[in-house]
């Protein structure tokens, strides 16, 4: 159990505001117990767990629990519409009812006097909301970590078509992130599109993501024999949506299917499960194509290391070319071979590092190809791409570099703000 030490006069009071948290499996669980383990106050604002399946965990109802703890981190939850199975109207009444119900909820809590509040920004953008009621009623400053960019990433998932409303949400997109102190891309490449859309350019850093050191000890594969172990598995591990680019994953299963030893596997859970369980089922690939569904993060370490290599993959679209998916840092971390049906900076970190073969997004035959390459090559040669990779997530994502730079951030920001409310005398 991670627990805090004494508040010092260089620590801060954080508010995490999250849409996604545990347990829901996602980056900034890691980050608040790294802040909470340097001595910080953190507290965590958040919605009942749904993602990615479209239903509640089991044990969370719509209107509770309302109060967790989370390895002595105060995690406050407001009731929201789940997910769904990926109907447009389902996102919508999903982001809206957080949105809403979080800016309410953060009006009860306010006495509680955070320093500063993070936010962990994916989608949708409307969960920056809850820091504005902050903002404007008691000054709290504000930090974001961009991982999806809005509207580019609604136009990229085909939800949103009307130029009307993409109009709209790039209105109130910009509006939301010129309102934070200081916004941090996931990517370097997000920069210049957060600077179109009107941040000020000393309010733009960088902070990418990394890979929990669970991942970063090797281990062996363990437990009872799966059904697909036995020859050369590819790996896809995390949401099942509509930017995963997984129908080009079945493409390129379709253009081996005679070649045995090659098997798929996809771990997770997400909107177009079902879809691709009918469509495994329509292709005749349920002897190459496996779904095994969502599984917890503590049993990802030994699942990685039954594989021969892990694919990452986005659709073709110029925002995702922008984006490095999270789950890319703990692949190689993890040390295992990559795979990437991917553009842009995913496939320059993969590239650049030597830690496996890049095809274009949407490149169904030139996967194929490159899961035939790697397949040829003698094991040693396969296990020296997972070394490259291990080599340069430690020295480019590395965990605690990371949190250095979050911390740092926090800091300045909330020293920032108590210097300007003095000096206005609020």
């Amino acid at each position: 159990m991670v627990t805090s030490a004494p508040l010092r006069g260089d620590h801060v009071r954080i508010l995490i505001i999250t849409q996604y948290f545990w347990p829901e499996s996602f980056k900034v669980n890691d980050l608040a117990l790294g802040l909470l383990a340097r001595g910080h106050l953190v507290e965590v604002l958040t919605g009942m767990p749904n993602y990615p399946a479209g239903r509640y965990f089991d044990g969370y109802r719509a209107t509770s629990p309302l109060r967790e703890d989370y390895h002595g981190i105060a995690v406050h939850r407001v009731p929201l519409v789940p997910r769904g199975r990926g109907r447009a109207w389902n996102f919508v009444l999903n982001y809206a009812s957080y949105a809403v119900l979080a800016s309410l909820r953060v009006l009860g809590l306010a006495r509680r006097r955070w320093d500063v509040t993070f936010l962990f920004v994916g989608s949708p953008v409307t969960a920056i909301l809850p820091a504005l009621v902050l903002r404007r009623f008691w000054r709290v400053p504000s930090v974001l970590w961009v991982l999806d960019l809005w509207p580019e990433s609604v136009t990229a998932s085909g939800m949103v078509r009307s130029p009307f409303l993409i109009g709209a949400i790039r209105r109130i997109s910009s509006w939301l992130y010129r309102s934070a102190d200081l916004v941090l891309g996931s990517s370097e490449a997000f920069a210049p599109r957060l600077k179109a859309l009107g941040v000020a350019p000393h309010r733009i850093g960088y902070l990418p993501g990394w890979a929990e050191d669970s991942y970063a000890i090797p281990v062996e594969a363990g437990g009872a024999p799966e059904p697909w172990e036995g020859g050369f598995v590819v790996m896809f591990a995390g949401n099942l949506g509509r930017v995963q680019g997984l129908e080009t994953v079945l493409d390129a299963a379709e253009h081996l299917r005679t070649e045995p030893a090659v098997r798929w596997v996809l771990v997770g859970d997400g909107a177009l499960r079902s879809w691709l369980e009918e469509e495994v089922k329509r292709r005749k690939l349920g002897e190459r194509v496996f779904l095994v569904g969502r599984h917890p993060v503590s049993a990802m370490p030994a699942l990685f290391a039954k594989a021969s290599a892990m694919l990452v993959s986005l659709k073709p679209d110029e925002i995702m070319s922008l984006t490095v998916p999270g789950k890319l840092q703990t692949y190689m971390a993890a040390g295992r071979p990559v795979l990437g049906s991917i553009d842009g900076e995913a496939a320059r970190v993969i590239a650049e590092s030597g830690a496996g073969f890049v095809s274009a997004a949407g490149d169904a035959a030139g996967l194929a190809e490159n899961v035939t390459r790697m397949l040829g090559m003698p094991p040693g040669e396969q296990a020296l791409l997972g070394e490259r990779g291990r080599a340069y997530c430690r020295a480019h994502f590395d965990r605690e570099g990371c949190l250095d730079t979050v911390e740092a951030a926090l800091t300045r920001v909330a020293n920032a703000a108590q210097v300007s409310s003095r000096r206005t005398g609020r």
